[in-house]
């Protein structure tokens, strides 16, 4: 509940914490494979360290793992073995430890809370000294207030005198990396605690925020939520028979390539920086980075031909040739740049659009690349970047988040009366005029979002498809369509 903000809600945590849930929920259809990614992983370890009289984990496989998960569990647990070899210490594994709190003046009713930390456990056999490991991924920075938190559960957590000394690390699944987030003593911890996480515990109890996001695909209190937008029949299908879900036009894309690449991708696992971060899909993002910068802010400048030598933004690693031709590119945009003659006032790059449809019971993401006002009403344009090829032609069936655009523009999600396609191109732009009003471009965008979302919405397995695509997939090391079947068996 304190970890990066782009997938949290606070309201939703601080309802959750309280443990305040709607008085009828519907019983929500649970999807044929198992949806808690790194489950396997976990389970597999208590079965190797926890011993059968200690209490294991609340957890527990119920259905299919999907052969991706099944790989990278089998790698997340060779990774945990090099990072903390067997025999290497002599900690004992420990069952988890709960901080629990309740006011000591509030009276017998009063509400208390208790604070978990999802990972391995570990103790001296004499108790003095006790060591929290949490799982990642990859490693990523820690705010104070995660690592205060995390302090705080090993050295309060199941209270015990004994304990003198603790150790916070997080370590990485995917390359067996670690990373010493505290290590001091128990007193050390509290204090620690009481400066910098307890600040953070009262205000998500006390200071709810509805903040709509992915988050609410899986969220209980989503249908009463005040902020979540409606959008009845959004996607033009009517079936709640189906699991919840979130989709997004990045969701279509990757299922139609492969649905097991969409499947893996969605559940976050680690990807190959190689082809993720290819040349020329890192100058496609460092070109809409730059712009975004460039038309951000409460009265933005039009883009000039002019475009700097240090154009790239930090992050970005360009060879050469891409730096060149991505300055190409946003030199061309000058010509089509909207705040030539538009409005210049509060525009909104890449907005993060979150509408629930109720009748398909799926949450819908987009992100335009630009909203911006033209007079007294909001354009929608996506910006889209090519090396070169013959332009597009059928721009919905093409690019879906259009005909998603069209769709939420027609609900009235967005009140815009066009929206506009821009397409760089080193020999110029193409800037293409959508009309939501029309009746024809409705109809063509119901029918391709149907495409688009059909088979998707009704798959169960995400059974891998291989073909030439899987030269460049960046999810492959997790398939084994695209390699010979290992000889012996993986961890479940």
């Amino acid at each position: 509940m304190f970890g990066p903000e782009r997938y949290r809600c606070p309201a939703s945590d601080s309802l959750k914490a309280r443990g305040l849930f709607p008085a009828r929920r519907g019983v929500r259809k649970r999807e044929t494979l198992e949806e808690f990614t790194n489950g396997p992983f976990m389970n597999e370890l208590d079965r190797m360290e926890l011993s059968r009289g200690e209490d294991r984990s609340a957890w527990q496989p119920a259905r299919r793992v999907h052969d991706g998960v099944r790989r990278w569990t089998g790698h997340a647990l060779a990774m945990y073995e090099a990072a903390f070899p067997a025999g290497a210490t002599e900690l004992l594994p420990a069952a988890a430890w709960d901080y629990r709190y309740r006011p000591a003046d509030g009276g017998r009713d009063a509400a208390g809370f208790r604070i978990k930390a999802w990972g391995r456990y570990f103790k001296s056999a004499d108790g003095r000294f006790r060591e929290l490991r949490l799982p990642v991924n990859r490693l990523r920075p820690r705010t104070p207030v995660e690592r205060a938190i995390a302090a705080l559960v090993a050295a309060e957590g199941d209270p015990d005198v004994r304990v003198e000394h603790v150790r916070v690390v997080q370590f990485a699944l995917t390359d067996g990396r670690t990373e010493v987030l505290f290590d001091g003593t128990r007193a050390d911890a509290v204090a620690y605690y009481r400066d910098n996480g307890a600040p953070a515990v009262r205000a998500l109890l006390d200071q709810p925020e509805y903040r709509p996001g992915s988050a609410c695909a899986s969220c209980a209190i989503a249908p009463l939520c005040p902020e979540l937008p409606r959008g009845p029949g959004l996607l033009g299908i009517t079936d709640r028979g189906q699991p919840r879900r979130s989709w997004s036009p990045t969701t279509a894309r990757s299922h139609r390539g492969c649905p097991a690449r969409g499947y893996l991708r969605s559940l976050r696992l680690p990807v190959d920086d190689s082809v993720e971060r290819s040349a020329a899909a890192e100058r496609g993002r460092a070109v809409h980075a730059y712009l975004a910068a460039r038309h951000s802010g409460p009265a933005p400048r039009p883009c000039g031909a002019e475009v700097p030598v240090d154009w790239v933004p930090d992050g970005y690693d360009l060879p050469p040739v891409e730096r060149e031709l991505g300055a190409r590119l946003l030199s061309h945009h000058a010509e089509v740049c909207p705040f030539r003659l538009a409005d210049r006032h509060d525009p909104e790059p890449e907005p993060l659009l979150v509408f629930d449809d109720p009748e398909a019971d799926l949450l819908v993401l987009t992100e335009p690349d630009l909203l911006y006002r033209d007079g007294g009403s909001w354009v929608w344009r996506e910006t889209k970047t090519s090396g070169g090829g013959p332009p597009v032609r059928k721009p919905l069936a093409t690019y879906p988040q259009l005909a998603l655009a069209v769709r939420v523009v027609a609900a009235g999600g967005v009140r815009a009366d066009r929206i506009e396609l821009e397409v760089l191109r080193p020999e110029g732009p193409d800037l293409r005029i959508i009309d939501p009003r029309s009746a024809h471009t409705r109809a063509e965008a119901a029918a391709v979002l149907r495409d688009w979302i059909t088979g998707w919405h009704r798959e169960r397995l995400f059974e891998a498809a291989p073909g030439p695509e899987c030269a460049r997939c960046e999810v492959a090391r997790w398939c084994s369509a695209t390699r010979p079947q290992p000889s012996t068996q993986e961890a479940p």
